[in-house]
């Protein structure tokens, strides 16, 4: 037996707007809402227990301490990295600096709320509807 995740909670001040940066950023939809102000995205059509990753943005009005020990990867799918990283910086992405030397070939970039990750050179396929 193993386990998979299924979910990833990210605590924040405004669930609305990462999870609106964030559906727009992989292409996601909200799946719901609940009655705290925290928002479930996936891949659309995705159920609980389903094979596709959610994100719940959980209404947190806690000051972040630091730097997050985890963060996000993410590749294009259909363009190449700068025309990417272009599109990523329209939806409100911003450069972030966490010790780069800036001889990596990725980005590292910050969410609205300036929770980092980073753009990847590669582009891979969608994930499968």
């Amino acid at each position: 037996m193993a386990c998979r995740i299924t979910e990833f909670v990210i605590d924040c001040r405004d669930p609305g707007t990462l999870a609106d940066f964030w559906c727009r950023v992989l292409d996601y939809a909200v799946l719901e809402r609940d009655d705290n102000g925290d928002i479930e995205i996936g891949p659309a059509g995705t159920e609980r227990g389903g094979s596709g990753l959610i994100l719940v943005f959980s209404r947190s009005d806690e000051p972040r301490r630091g730097k997050l020990p985890l963060h996000f990867d993410v590749n294009a799918t259909d363009r190449d990295q700068d025309e990417e990283l272009q599109r990523l910086f329209d939806l409100g992405a911003r450069t972030a600096d966490v010790g780069q030397t800036g001889e990596e070939s990725w980005h590292v970039l910050a969410d609205p709320e300036g929770n980092e990750f980073c753009l990847l050179r590669r582009t891979v396929a969608p994930a499968a509807g």
